[in-house]
């Protein structure tokens, strides 16, 4: 059947043609009375496909239709208008002017077509015998438009990103995806919202939802408002995400400083999640997540648009009622099934997320300080941290930390990689009690070999003089000062 949208396509008007000459085709006139049967088709009006009017057609054009179906044995094909031979071709705009027409895109692409249509117009007037007459406007722009020769938004000093961007658009093709398993791939992003939020202490925020979704079920892993994209608070729904539904394999996000933060990197890493950011300023690669905001704006926040003042915390109350109780039972239009449905029937190939102090040794930049001798501190942002005293022999030690939560660090292990150790802030009060613990020796003793007795000459030098007095010659030198001390201490004995 013909698209109903498309009222002025060829195969419309071949279905109109046969219609009116159907009559003829079921009933054959007999000898004599085919002029009369056309004559009266011709007086009938029929709907015209393109406009939707009335119309009628000639005794003569009927009859040729007749006879064209009647001999044919697929009459439709007969009665479809022939492609023209030109189609595709322009005779308006000839191959000088096309080439005219694209490089002025590629110098100007924000330019209206109604602009490259007037600079066109200036080249015909100078050159019009190679370039010939100069097309209209609409012209103009159906050509364009065939050659995907749109409108872009210009922008001021493009950054290379941007430019590359823009150049891999052009020469490689979108495909939407899905993934075949769920919890393979999760999306993550902040949205700013467009609703203004009332504080405790009366202040009012702009404030942006973290949306973290399921690839293959689209399923809402956790959703979340907060008062600014940053890798605190991504942490923060990151970690709730895991422990409700479990570590994912791998993660898109954008390239955002959030998702780009050193505790965000090295927690995925040690998580073993993969993380799959998408190409500089390409969102379209994020499709889901962008859809799934279209989505939070028009049920969710449409919902509380009477809400003055409307609360952070009832917002977030809100925000995630409807995301369990809505839209993760409704039937998604893509996959007609609801996202929770989809998330059970599986395949699953998520893992058991570890507990959430596992996750904060994770979710840490890890950095080397060097110990001060005097009192066994690190520094870390600015913040004095003391060791234990078992370590007080490393000079130089590995220390995990967030930059924005300096309460605790963690020391970790060069082999394994792993926080061996808590470390805390300087308390300068709490050590001003004069109480020191007492330093426990820091490798055990040892029982030396044979006799216990110390001896005075170390083994090295005792075996250089048996190797010297071994040779039999007398010292290389002449006795001086130690023969006067000897001949004192002789005469100091007679005397006695």
């Amino acid at each position: 059947m013909a698209d109903d949208n498309d009222r002025s396509s060829p195969r419309r008007w071949a279905e109109l043609r046969f219609s009116v000459i159907g009559p003829l085709l079921t009933r054959p006139p007999g000898p004599g009375e085919l002029g009369a049967a056309v004559e009266e088709l011709s007086r009938q009006r029929w709907l015209h496909p393109g406009t939707g009017d009335l119309v009628n057609f000639g005794a003569s054009t009927i009859e040729r239709w007749y006879y064209q179906a009647r001999a044919a044995d697929d009459p439709l094909a007969v009665l479809t208008a022939k492609v023209r031979k030109d189609r595709g071709t322009s005779r308006a705009v000839n191959d000088l002017l096309l080439a005219e027409l694209r490089k002025q895109y590629k110098l100007h692409s924000s330019w209206s077509y109604q602009l490259h249509r007037d600079n066109l117009a200036v080249l015909c007037e100078a050159n019009p015998e190679d370039l010939g007459s100069s097309p209209s406007t609409s012209t103009v722009r159906r050509r364009m438009v065939d050659r995907g020769w749109r409108k872009r938004k210009k922008r001021r000093n493009p950054t290379p990103g941007q430019k590359k961007a823009e150049e891999r658009l052009e020469k490689r093709e979108v495909r939407s995806f899905e993934v075949s398993h769920v919890h393979l791939l999760w999306h993550f992003d902040f949205h700013v919202g467009h609703r203004r939020v009332v504080l405790p202490d009366a202040s009012y925020h702009t404030p942006v939802l973290l949306a973290i979704l399921d690839d293959r079920s689209r399923l809402c892993c956790h959703i979340q408002w907060y008062l600014a994209e940053n890798s605190e608070n991504l942490f923060h729904g990151l970690c709730q995400a895991y422990l409700k539904r479990g570590l994912p394999r791998s993660q898109m996000h954008d390239n955002g400083s959030a998702m780009k933060a050193a505790e965000i990197e090295r927690g995925a890493q040690r998580s073993g999640i993969k993380p799959e950011p998408t190409l500089a300023f390409s969102p379209y690669q994020n499709g889901k997540q962008e859809t799934f905001w279209e989505t939070v704006e028009g049920r969710l926040m449409a919902m509380l648009e009477r809400v003055e003042p409307l609360e952070l915390s009832f917002l977030n109350r809100a925000t995630l009622a409807w995301a369990e109780y809505d839209y993760n039972r409704a039937i998604h239009s893509e996959l007609g099934t609801t996202p929770l449905e989809r998330m059970l029937e599986g395949p699953d190939v998520s893992r058991r997320c570890p507990d959430l102090e596992v996750l904060r040794q994770r979710f840490v930049r890890v950095g080397r300080r060097t110990q001060r001798r005097g009192d066994g501190t690190i520094s870390v942002e600015g913040v004095r941290f003391e060791l234990p005293n078992r370590f007080r022999s490393f000079d130089r030690v590995r220390v995990g930390f967030r930059k924005w939560d300096l309460s605790m660090a963690y020391l970790i292990d060069e082999r394994t990689d792993e926080a061996i150790a808590r470390i805390y802030p300087v308390d300068k009060e709490r050590n001003a009690n004069c109480r020191r613990r007492s330093l426990e020796p820091l490798d055990e003793p040892v029982k030396p070999l044979g006799d216990e007795s110390i001896d005075p000459v170390p083994p090295l030098m005792r075996k250089i003089l048996a190797d010297y007095a071994a040779t039999g010659l007398p010292p290389a030198y002449l006795p001086k000062d130690e023969l006067v001390a000897a001949g004192d201490d002789e005469e100091k004995g007679e005397q006695r």
